[in-house]
Formats: structure tokens, C-alpha cells, sequence
């Protein structure tokens, strides 16, 4: 049997109002309290139940993502199992671990969630948003591991809006796909390129098709050629995918600047949107561990007001849609991509209270894709869903909290503490690395001089005189 999360989000920064007691909410019809009644599901249809009772969905023994997420391709709704349970396991299904908490309740309207499993079918990706307290979401729309796939089921589609409808999802802000790993925009070879782009209007298709009007995505990678070449050809496959759809946003994704990647700095997202025809189609997710590893720095509060002023700047604040809530495992402008755990990693938890309390970012969508993956007691790592229902309650509680105050400070090192340990070992890693490039460099320099340092000509020897070796030696010319 894999081992049950725990139901209570734990060593959280306490919230203005409660939000552990679910039926207490559920029960308060005056406040659409977004926490959702039961759902029963027969023959693919949804079915309310009596009113106060909270509903997360089946929990399931976790999966590796990618193998979770190759099932939600086209399925439809699965039909309710004949095996009968006992009203135990009934009561602790249906209670999501948290309850969701009113955006409206909150000092500053954040809409903050993670990145749900969509299996069995895309409208299953709200009930999973549910059951961890989210407000906002991400999903993949189809197989990561594939480049076709069966189109969404009517059943799933109709699903998915009546759910987002029921449970105050809005669809088009507040939802934000995953585009897949597969796909690079910037590839040079047409067919490799055909490939990718298919794959890409795909995606944003099956947005359409679910009232979904956000899509992030990774911008591509050179493969060897000219940046600017690349960017162009993303350009050029955003715009063409433009006008084959109709209002879909197309996100670019910052990055954390390894290889050849697009998108690591701000002057890269200007330069694509730069050329995109219909600049109302196009937008950008700024991942907080990306951005960190990338040399923009959100720590302090004067070094996130001057990444932000950058941003604004070089880009333009009206392109920015929604957030990825990361911290980093790796050092500060490390163009590693491994991310930690809220508070845990470099980033720390004062950088996260800089963003939920930053205005501009009211009402974008704010999604985690931090580690939930732990070690069950058999030894098998296994998804522990409870780690984001807790984060998501860490950083709601962080609004408009001082950061001054002692509570503050024992949250901040209590995180600081359990990160230390992976803390010190990227460290080490980053200082192996710099050492490794320090020596490359100093050993390039040292060819570099000696090629360009002039031979030196051999001395010839010059014939010895007597009046002048007399001089050399000093002699007096009266002896």
C-alpha cells in the first residue's frame, strides 16, 4: 500500500482567515465558496450530490509524470468502478487535502495553484487543482512523449468547461498548459520544422476547443546556427500559428540559459515578440528559478524591484501573463535548471514574499512545478500531492505579512534549514565547475601569448678587437 499524504498542511505561516475546515466553507453558499461538492461520476456524466460535502477526486498510487500525463491524451471520462469501498476510504477520497481558499479573502487577488495530472482525461486536472486548494493551474494537454496524438474526447471537453464552470475556473485567465518538450520553433530543417510546428497548432487547437486562452511554451534552441536566425524562425512559426487559430496567447517561457537555449534573457523575448504580426497573440511566463539561474536576481527587495524594472523595460510589463513559482537548487547565474522547493533553495522565502506582494502580478496565474517526489516506507519514490497544498498555503499566507516579524524569520530559516543539505552540494558543484573554467580559460590565455609573442633571433657573436676589449675591460689609455 503506498503511503497516505497527510490531510493538514503543516508549519505554514497562519492564513488571516481559517481554510483547514472544509465543510464549514463548502456549507456557506452566500460566499461561492470555490470548494466543490461532491462529484459522482455515471456513463461520463457529472453528477452533484447532496450540498457540504467537499470533493478532491480518487487519489491513485502516483506514476512518474510522464507516464501519468500520456494517459490524459483523448481519454474520456472513466466510468465508475464496480468494486464497492467502504465509507472510510469513500470520506477520505473525497476531502481535498486543503481547501481552496477565497482569492477574494486574500490582501492582494494571487491566483495560485500547480501543475496537475491530467491522466484519464483533461477535465481530471481541475478535480487534482481542487483537491490541493488551487486557484490557477497547469496541465499538458496531451503525451510529452509523442508527436501525435488521439484528439480530446467530446466527453472530456464537455466535462472540463462544466467543471471549470461549477468549481469558478476561468478558463482563459487562469489556466495555463504546458506546451511539449518535443517541439522547437527555432529548428532550421524543414521537415524536423513541419513536425514541430503541427505538433504546436495541435496544442493550441485543443485550447480553443477548451476555452482555454493561455498556452506556455519553451522557445527552441539555435542548434548550432546564428541566434538571431533562430528567433526568426520562431517568429515566423508563432505568426503562422497565429492566423491558423483565433485567440489562443502564445507564452514564451524564460529560461536558464544552458547551451543553446532561446529566452534565457529578456532581450531575446523582445526580440521574438519584435516580430510577431499580432502582438496581442503573444505573451511571456516568467519562471522564478529560471530567471535566478539566469543572473536576474528576485531576492532582495532592491534586487527585485530592479529585475522588474529591467523587465518592464526591455520587454514591457502588458506581455507578461503568468508565473512559474520555483526555487533553485543552484546558485545565483548558474544556467542550471533544477528546481527546489519553496524557501528550501537559493532563492530563499523572502524572494517569494517580493512576488506574492507585488501588484503587477494580481490576477496572473502563478503555478508551481516544485518536487513533490518522496521515498514511501518500501523504499519507492512515490508523488506526495501534500508538499504543494502546503506551498500554495505558504505563499498565501505571505501576503501582506510583514517580513520583519519574528514569525517571518522562523519560517524563513525553518525552510532555509531543510534546503541546507542540497544547498551545499550545487554549491559545491558550481565551485568545481567555476574552478574546471577558470583553468580552461587560463590555459587558452597562456596559448594565446605564446603564439602571439615574437620569436627571438639568436645572438651572433662579434669579432673581438684589441682596442676594444682593452675599453670593455676598463683600461686606461695613458698605461
Amino acid at each position: 500500500m503506498p503511503r497516505r499524504p497527510s490531510r493538514r498542511a503543516e508549519n505554514i505561516i497562519p492564513q488571516s482567515e481559517p481554510t483547514e475546515n472544509v465543510k464549514s466553507e463548502s456549507e456557506s453558499e452566500d460566499e461561492k465558496d470555490p470548494v466543490p461538492r461532491k462529484i459522482n461520476r455515471v456513463k461520463g456524466k457529472a453528477v452533484q450530490a447532496k450540498k457540504g460535502k467537499a470533493s478532491g477526486g480518487a487519489k491513485r498510487k502516483a506514476k512518474p509524470a510522464d507516464d501519468e500525463e500520456s494517459e490524459g491524451e483523448g481519454a474520456a471520462p472513466a466510468k465508475a468502478t464496480k468494486k464497492r469501498k467502504t465509507k472510510q476510504e469513500k470520506s477520505a477520497e473525497d476531502m481535498p487535502i486543503v481547501a481552496r481558499t477565497l482569492v477574494n479573502s486574500l490582501k492582494k487577488p494571487m491566483y495560485i495553484g500547480a501543475h496537475v495530472s491530467a491522466a484519464k482525461g483533461v477535465h481530471n486536472s481541475i478535480t487534482n487543482s481542487i483537491n490541493i486548494g488551487g486557484n490557477s493551474f497547469a496541465l499538458f494537454l496531451k503525451s510529452q512523449r509523442k508527436w501525435t496524438s488521439p484528439p480530446l474526447a467530446p466527453e472530456a471537453k464537455d466535462q472540463f468547461k462544466a467543471f471549470c464552470l461549477e468549481h469558478q475556473y476561468d478558463a482563459a485567465k487562469h489556466v495555463l498548459p504546458h506546451g511539449s518538450y518535443l517541439v522547437n520553433l527555432a529548428q532550421k530543417d524543414a521537415e524536423k520544422a513541419k513536425q514541430a510546428y503541427t505538433c504546436f497548432l495541435d496544442d493550441l487547437n485543443r485550447c480553443e476547443q477548451l476555452g482555454i486562452r493561455l498556452y506556455n511554451f519553451h522557445p527552441g534552441n539555435t542548434g548550432k546556427e546564428p541566434r538571431q536566425e533562430a528567433i526568426g524562425r520562431i517568429a515566423s512559426q508563432l505568426n503562422k500559428a497565429h492566423k491558423a487559430t483565433k485567440t489562443v496567447v502564445t507564452v514564451l517561457e524564460n529560461m536558464a540559459g544552458s547551451g543553446n537555449v532561446i529566452g534565457s534573457t529578456w532581450e531575446d523575448l523582445r526580440d521574438i515578440i519584435a516580430l510577431i504580426d499580432d502582438k496581442s497573440r503573444v505573451g511571456v511566463c516568467i519562471d522564478t528559478c529560471h530567471s535566478f539561474a539566469a543572473g536576474y536576481d528576485l531576492r532582495s527587495p532592491d534586487a527585485f524591484k530592479q529585475t522588474m524594472e529591467g523587465f518592464a523595460s526591455i520587454v514591457g510589463m502588458p506581455y507578461l501573463k503568468a508565473l512559474h513559482l520555483n526555487d533553485s537548487k543552484a546558485p545565483f547565474s548558474s544556467h542550471r535548471d533544477v528546481h527546489a522547493n519553496i524557501g528550501t533553495g537559493f532563492l530563499g522565502l523572502r524572494a517569494f514574499h517580493n512576488i506574492v506582494n507585488y501588484e503587477p502580478f494580481q490576477d496572473l496565474p502563478m503555478v508551481l512545478e516544485t518536487p513533490i517526489e518522496k521515498k514511501g516506507a518500501d523504499g519507492k519514490v512515490e508523488e506526495d500531492k501534500t508538499v504543494w497544498a502546503q506551498e500554495i498555503k505558504l505563499l498565501e499566507g505571505l501576503i501582506g505579512v510583514d517580513p520583519e516579524t519574528d514569525t517571518f524569520k522562523a519560517e524563513e530559516k525553518r525552510l532555509s534549514d531543510v534546503g541546507a543539505e542540497e544547498r551545499k552540494k550545487f554549491q559545491g558543484q558550481a565551485d568545481k565547475k567555476a574552478k574546471t573554467e577558470d583553468k580552461k580559460q587560463q590555459k587558452t590565455l597562456d596559448a594565446m601569448f605564446k603564439k602571439a609573442a615574437p620569436k627571438r633571433k639568436k645572438k651572433v657573436p662579434k669579432e673581438d678587437d684589441g682596442d676594444d676589449s682593452d675599453a670593455s675591460q676598463g683600461s686606461c689609455g695613458s698605461c
